[in-house]
């Protein structure tokens, strides 16, 4: 046998036990890859189920202002649900709530979902968020919806820069001071003599 001849028999037998040992990660019930935990806050409680819920803060680390409170809420059920509240546990803190369009409350319909934080979508403001949470932290917060009741999980605080920035608080604090100038810039003089041809 040629020595070429024997490296592709070396080749192609190592490339069939590595395909081999690969495909048992995922074989089965029990597979290794199914017990990859997403790193979101994430939870389900009957038929609502919450994903990616963060509290997300002013983006400068000294600001005061208001923070939201962003997640994706499914409805699996065949009822709309109405969020009634958002309220952040371990503080008297709960957010005001307002849909997408209009006024109201916030529905989740049947068989559908709503995204809550980002332009177009629902909100829910904390009013002052720096006193209520600190950027790192798993805050505790409590959904109630109207027929699944108390859904409560971890959000992640976060501010409003890099991924979140669109995510982050609407009304951002104003700086002190105006940054209009004092002064005119309209000339004071007008021309003394006249340019009329002398010859």
């Amino acid at each position: 046998m040629s020595r070429s001849l024997r490296r592709g028999v070396l080749a192609a037998t190592v490339l069939t036990l590595s395909i081999a040992t690969l495909s048992a990660c995922g074989a089965g019930n029990d597979a290794q890859t199914l017990q990859v935990k997403p790193d979101n806050a994430a939870t389900s409680v009957g038929d609502i189920k919450i994903q990616n819920a963060s509290v997300v803060t002013q983006p400068d680390p000294n600001a005061q202002g208001p923070a939201v409170v962003t997640a994706t809420v499914f409805n699996n059920g065949s009822k709309d649900q109405t969020l009634e509240s958002i309220k952040v546990n371990g503080t008297n803190k709960e957010a005001k709530l307002a849909p997408a369009k209009g006024s109201g409350p916030i529905v989740v319909p049947a068989g559908g979902s709503i995204v809550i934080g980002g332009k177009g979508n629902a909100s829910a403001v904390l009013n002052s968020g720096r006193e209520s949470v600190k950027n790192g932290d798993a805050q505790p917060v409590t959904f109630d919806f109207s027929d699944a009741g108390k859904v409560s999980l971890r959000a992640f605080v976060v501010p409003a820069k890099s991924y979140f920035k669109d995510f982050g608080p609407s009304e951002m604090p104003s700086p002190s001071g105006s940054a209009r100038p004092s002064g005119s810039a309209s000339p004071s003089g007008s021309p003394s003599g006249a340019a009329t041809p002398s010859g």
